[in-house]
């Protein structure tokens, strides 16, 4: 067996944490494999619904501004596209990126009963995460592309590249869920504050209503980096040309720097959070 000795002077550098991370996310993916299938099963194991749960919220909340849109209680500016789709769309791409957002956080703390009791990659819970929300995003997806072809839109082959523009919403959410890992193992506040805050959010970017053409609101949204990774996915998928390719891009170079600083700060931070979490 493989021998490791930890030192600080190893810890704190962190071109040797980035390395040994990326290389236990390589090599991690069998254990993380057999961990998301353990989770699948049992996630929906003892639900009668099933599967049907990953739709139910964004459907509830697409239904919801349909019926304020077609009874006149709010008014909403044109979208380009049949309100329904957009409306869903937008709320089951939302639904996505804030699965994405809470991954980390989540598949860490569901396994602080083995952490504290098996060395083993923790970057392992990681890729574990990530392959459960591809799965539910899978099924997602295949529901949306229906839902569009339901309402005659019809095939565009800007729909093959819709799988890129999610995996760039996934990727930039995932970031951003694991920056906040660590101090979110610790303190149950952070997932509520990632609730309220994403709720508050949503209605500053282009979830449920275009970005309006002048005004407070069309500043906000347009400077929003969440805009981008919500309507570029949705435009490839309905055949309308991305308005916010270019700041799509930015976003995610952005975040290649974060990921990694996230991957170092996890790595160092997990052996003291276990040790706390043991204490």
């Amino acid at each position: 067996m493989e021998t490791r000795t930890y030192r600080k002077d190893n810890q704190l550098q962190l071109g040797r944490l980035l390395q040994a991370s990326l290389r236990d996310l390589f090599q991690s993916r069998f254990l993380a494999t057999q961990l998301a299938v353990r989770d699948i099963k049992a996630q929906y194991r003892q639900s009668f619904l099933g599967i049907l749960w990953a739709f139910i919220t964004p459907l509830m909340t697409a239904l919801v501004w349909i019926v304020l849109r077609q009874t006149g209680t709010v008014a909403l500016s044109d979208t380009g596209i049949p309100y329904p789709v957009y409306v869903f769309s937008g709320t089951l791409i939302w639904s996505i990126i804030i699965e994405a957002i809470n991954s980390p956080i989540s598949s860490t703390n569901s396994a602080k009963s083995i952490l504290t009791k098996i060395n083993f990659p923790k970057e392992a819970l990681l890729v574990s995460g990530i392959f459960k929300l591809l799965f539910n995003s899978f099924v997602k997806v295949i529901l949306l592309v229906v839902f569009i072809l339901f309402y005659g839109m019809g095939w565009h082959w800007s729909m093959l590249l819709f799988p890129l523009g999610m995996l760039g919403a996934v990727f930039v959410g995932t970031t951003l869920g694991l920056l906040l890992t660590p101090i979110g193992l610790l303190y149950k506040d952070i997932n509520k504050l990632i609730s309220f805050g994403m709720q508050f959010l949503m209605y500053a970017s282009p979830v449920v209503y275009a970005v309006p053409k002048s005004g407070l609101m069309h500043t906000i949204m347009s400077y929003n980096p969440v805009t981008p990774l919500v309507t570029v996915p949705r435009d490839v998928l309905t055949g309308v040309f991305p308005e916010f390719l270019g700041y799509y891009g930015l976003v995610l170079l952005a975040c290649i720097p974060l990921l990694f600083f996230g991957l170092v700060l996890y790595r160092f931070s997990i052996p003291i959070v276990v040790e706390r979490l043991s204490a």
